[in-house]
């Protein structure tokens, strides 16, 4: 079915972006969303996600990490403001975050896993698994296998009201526990492929829109807590091979990003500031100041983005 006869099944159901014409559809055919992670800085990816589903840009392929595209989701379900919804109401609340949780034997996880993956999206703040369903390209998360040390792209299964895949992209090392998902081990995908870009342009996409959660002169340093994650996963030397290397790797991607952006042929969206929003923020006025950065730099930005998507 023509992508632009599916998109207008679920934006009848009561979204207010337009649905889009052959013309349109023509535009958006081969563009791709990357989003990288960083926790609940990742709200600041969800400000430009919902400026771009109010300026009806819709990417043909989405790909994400961690945050990145568990807040992702809702924009190919097409739920503005759904995130910003969710951080501003528990961000707060111990059962959404919190040492309680970690300490909790059925948990194991600095997130309350159940409250956050199921409570939240199944009944307090319901995401909209039709219309997720309906959106006719593909959605991946990035994992990290901990046999391989390498990444895994993880279709996001449209109907899992549990989230598995979605735990799993998310799984800090340390903060979550090991997601065995296809017989495999995982955990967070920002530790093998924290910028998907080069995943993106494998897929086919020839124009790419990717979302940073960090400013431009952000240099990643190595991981303080090395130490203990080379004796916690002692067992997988694949995974702590990766780890060792993860900063200047993730600094190199970064620089070469940058490069194919001075060179027109991708688009990248990175905030001015941060905020001061940490990874694990409880500061709902900080969050929606984050929120409302993004928001503004991809208004700011919509007239360029447009040009660039033209075939």
């Amino acid at each position: 079915m023509e992508t632009a006869v599916l998109f207008a099944i679920f934006l009848k159901n009561g979204y207010n972006t337009p649905i889009r014409n052959d013309s349109a559809r023509e535009v958006f055919m081969k563009t791709g969303l990357v989003l990288e992670g960083g926790a609940l800085r990742a709200i600041f990816s969800s400000g430009v996600c919902d400026a771009l589903l109010d300026g009806h840009i819709i990417a043909d392929y989405v790909v994400g990490v961690s945050a990145g595209i568990a807040y992702g989701v809702s924009y190919v379900s097409g739920q503005v403001r759904r995130n910003l919804e969710v951080v501003t109401r528990f961000a707060p609340d111990h059962r959404y975050m919190g040492m309680n949780n970690l300490t909790d034997r059925n948990n194991r996880c600095y997130f309350g896993l159940k409250f956050a993956y199921d409570t939240i999206p199944n009944q307090l703040v319901p995401f909209d698994y039709d219309a997720f369903a309906a959106f006719p390209g593909p959605v991946e998360a990035v994992v990290t296998n901990l046999n391989t040390g390498k990444a895994d792209y993880l279709e996001v299964p449209r109907r899992d009201r549990y989230s598995a895949v979605l735990q799993a992209t998310c799984a800090m090392p340390l903060m979550f526990p090991v997601y065995h998902i296809g017989g495999q081990p995982y955990l967070d995908g920002g530790v093998a492929d924290a910028i998907p870009w080069r995943h993106a342009l494998d897929q086919g996409c020839d124009r790419l829109i990717v979302v940073l959660t960090h400013p431009r002169d952000y240099i990643r340093k190595p991981d303080r807590f090395m130490g203990l994650i080379r004796r916690h996963y002692q067992s997988y030397p694949n995974f702590l091979k990766v780890m060792e290397h993860r900063a200047s790797v993730y600094n190199r991607e970064r620089d070469a990003l940058f490069q194919l952006e001075r060179q027109g042929k991708v688009k990248v969206i990175v905030p001015a500031s941060t905020m001061g929003v940490s990874r694990t923020e409880r500061d709902t006025k900080k969050l929606r100041l984050l929120w409302g950065h993004g928001y503004q730099i991809a208004c700011d930005r919509m007239d360029e983005l447009r040009e660039y998507l033209q075939p």
